[in-house]
């Protein structure tokens, strides 16, 4: 628990631009005072700039995920000039759009570092300081696609299940150790971010995230839902809940459909601009906040995810309905008994 007494505190990687930008910004309308964690320090400075705006306390922190003693550094300044972790959110991402056979082995490196390897060094800096208080709440931001591959997406996809496993085990270790500490996993379904004007990618057309479409400050809304819920996993989209549970059911017929709709459904109409700079191995320079370009495509609620968030309530709600119906329909019997 909190203390009334002081500001609680979130650390989020990745959190300048796309899905992370919008979690900052909801956690510090929250009340939470937020430390980004991200490579561009223009961003870095606009990032800290706005959530300073919002909650009155903010830190930007220049580092890259897959410095596993940065993270650590990383935790230890949050602590020292914010407070004491309450949560953290691992967000931060890179990708590369090609078929396998034209992914070359430093790439895949990379991506693993930043998306699965950047999370495994997140969560233990937070571990770091959470374990010796016994509390505090890890969010993994993860992916439909961490139960089902897609193509072209091989090594981001790979990232996403292993972050599954990591989790899956940590969860356990924790539950032996009998602590309070949280850990969850939210999976999202395809988001309008800027990552698609950055990302690298050796396909003919620019890339798109696959319909439907979210806004980022969805996928917002399910962190901080899944920060304090104690699920242990939180699905976002009706989209996310169909290609999970649809890949359980009739896997083989998934991949037949994502052979044939794949290649196209990932690429818009516009040729990809030739030349461009990509976030792979550095930071892209530009004013990027959460939203890319697909705002006119793009849902800006979830009724699966409010669902979710109230199913208690909408459960309870359904038994006491249920309860008044079938007391409705016993009273009528004895009614008419009586008038027999």
């Amino acid at each position: 628990m909190v203390s009334e007494n002081r500001q609680p505190v979130v650390v989020i990687t990745g959190g300048t631009a796309g899905v992370g930008r919008a979690t900052a910004r909801k956690f510090a309308h929250e009340g939470y005072a937020v430390a980004v964690i991200a490579r561009d320090q223009g961003r870095l400075q606009a990032a800290e700039e706005e959530l300073r705006g919002i909650s009155g306390q903010a830190l930007g922190i220049q580092n890259d995920v897959s410095d596993a003693y940065g993270m650590e550094k990383a935790a230890d300044r949050v602590e020292r000039q914010l407070g004491e972790i309450d949560v953290w959110v691992n967000c931060a991402m890179t990708g590369v759009f090609a078929p396998v056979s034209e992914i070359t082995p430093e790439e895949f490196r990379r991506v693993t570092e930043v998306c699965y390897l950047g999370y495994v060094y997140g969560t233990k800096a937070a571990l770091k300081h959470m374990r010796p208080r016994n509390r505090g709440s890890i969010v993994q931001v993860g992916s439909a696609l961490a139960y089902r591959g897609i193509p072209l997406q091989s090594a981001y996809c790979a990232s996403k299940h292993a972050i599954q496993g990591f989790c899956d085990s940590l969860r356990a270790e924790l539950l032996h150790e009998k602590s309070n500490i949280h850990l969850c996993m939210v999976q999202l379904p395809a988001v309008n971010t800027p990552q698609f004007d950055w990302v690298r990618s050796r396909l003919p057309h620019k890339a798109q995230p696959v319909p439907p479409i979210y806004q980022p400050e969805v996928p917002a809304e399910g962190i901080f839902y899944a920060a304090h819920s104690r699920r242990r996993e939180v699905l976002v989209g009706g989209s996310t809940v169909k290609a999970i549970f649809g890949n359980k059911v009739v896997p083989g017929i998934a991949d037949r459909i994502l052979a044939k709709q794949g290649y196209s459904g990932q690429q818009t109409d516009q040729p990809k601009k030739e030349g461009r700079s990509d976030n792979l191995y550095g930071p892209v320079e530009g004013d990027y906040a959460a939203h890319g370009d697909f705002d006119d495509r793009a849902k800006g609620r979830s009724l699966q995810l409010e669902w979710t968030k109230h199913r208690d309530g909408i459960a309870m709600t359904g038994l006491a309905a249920g309860v008044l119906v079938g007391a409705a329909f016993g009273l009528a019997r004895v009614l008419r008994h009586n008038e027999a």
